[in-house]
């Protein structure tokens, strides 16, 4: 590869990375400003490709919609959060071709998934779901077997793998809308977002030579991957209390919740995570009791992971990665915090948005620590 093409993947790397942190926080500000099911339809708003703006427009959207009266101070926000996500898509196609370009199969793979997630898209709004469906899942797969056949180092085949996971993050999207906001489906569609965002840093990170010239680090990949693991599961605790809308469940109170230590909960049906179909979740569906049971268990494993990644982070720092481990304990400190003033603050919109954004960059602290524990490849950009 010459100079100029692995400076320019280098460089798309770290800026697809950025911005599909970008695309996770705005996307987090449209969830958390209740601007879900602002566009009714998908991939168009209301049959238009940007949003009503003519007052006539905006008369046909309401006669055509009308359970769902347009808002224009909502629906921009969805559907530029949608013109963000096609940009993130685009910047990740060009890295997947990249990446695949010296391997005629994988280069095949991966124009051959951009057509089929492009004619999937078209099939699905004239109605032919079921062929749509089948495009789509072709879509995700070929990218996925390009990248296990790749023989290169891993970062390379993470590039292939991240369009795969892009288009799976379409589907899901379409799935809110259409599944009128499930919160199984938009917590997978919160972790997609991570998972895009991580599977980018990841690359970014290795292309950018961060990684050890020797084995010194190698005792750390396991806590490390542990840590990470705990981070994600930590994650999903954090979408499913949100898109149950159990966020201030336990009122203002912290650390007590609605005055108790050990409010009245209802574990069973907090966490059923498959309820039919049909059913508008928008604002919720559970009792308080379940929402005040899922809110204990995002701070119990809040306190789980603030004790784990604490204790990581000094073991980084003592084992010779000062600076990562110093980074992993400062956004968490400001994680648990955001937290606690979410609480107390009554989820002030900026703070909650916030709160999305530090989960996502502690997640990149720990792939930094992790990437910091593995030797870097011979073969690099």
């Amino acid at each position: 590869m010459s100079p100029r093409a692995v400076k320019a993947l280098r460089t798309l790397a770290l800026l697809a990375a950025l911005f599909a942190f970008c695309v996770v926080m705005f996307g987090a500000f449209v969830r958390l400003s209740n601007a879900g099911l602002s566009c009714p339809d998908w991939p168009t708003c209301y049959g238009k490709v940007t949003w009503p703006g003519h007052a006539h427009d905006i008369a046909q959207a309401n006669e055509a919609f009308p359970d769902r009266p347009y808002e224009d101070s909502k629906a921009w926000r969805e559907q530029v959060h949608r013109f963000l996500a096609g940009s993130l898509g685009v910047m990740v196609l060009a890295i997947a071709l990249i990446a695949a370009w010296r391997r005629k199969t994988a280069v095949v793979a991966v124009v051959a998934a951009s057509v089929f997630a492009a004619f999937g898209v078209v099939l699905y709004m004239r109605g032919a779901y079921a062929v749509s469906s089948v495009l789509s899942a072709l879509a995700i797969a070929l990218p996925l077997i390009a990248a296990t056949r790749l023989d290169r180092p891993g970062a390379w085949r993470v590039g292939i793998a991240a369009l795969a996971v892009i288009i799976f993050q379409a589907m899901l999207g379409m799935w809110t809308v259409t599944l009128l906001v499930k919160p199984i489906v938009v917590t997978a569609h919160l972790l997609g977002g991570l998972a895009t965002f991580a599977l980018l840093a990841w690359a970014a990170l290795r292309w950018w030579g961060v990684g050890a010239r020797d084995e010194r680090f190698a005792a750390l990949r396991v806590p490390v991957t542990v840590g990470i693991v705990v981070l994600v599961c930590q994650i999903t605790l954090g979408g499913w209390t949100s898109t149950n809308y159990a966020a201030l469940a336990c009122g203002t109170d912290f650390p007590k919740c609605l005055g108790q230590w050990w409010p009245e909960t209802d574990f069973h049906e907090a966490f059923i995570l498959w309820r039919g179909i049909g059913v508008n979740y928008e604002g919720g569906v559970l009792d308080m009791a379940a929402r005040s049971a899922i809110q204990m268990a995002h701070r119990i494993g809040a306190g789980i992971t603030f004790i784990y990644l604490a204790w990581l982070s000094h073991k980084l720092a003592r084992a010779g990665l000062r600076k990562v481990g110093i980074a992993v304990a400062v956004v968490l400190v400001t994680q648990v915090l955001l937290g606690i003033g979410n609480v107390h603050l009554g989820l002030p919109l900026p703070m909650a948005t916030a709160h999305n954004g530090v989960a996502a960059l502690l997640l990149f602290t720990l792939l930094a620590a992790l990437a910091s524990t593995q030797r870097l490849p011979s073969e690099t950009p």
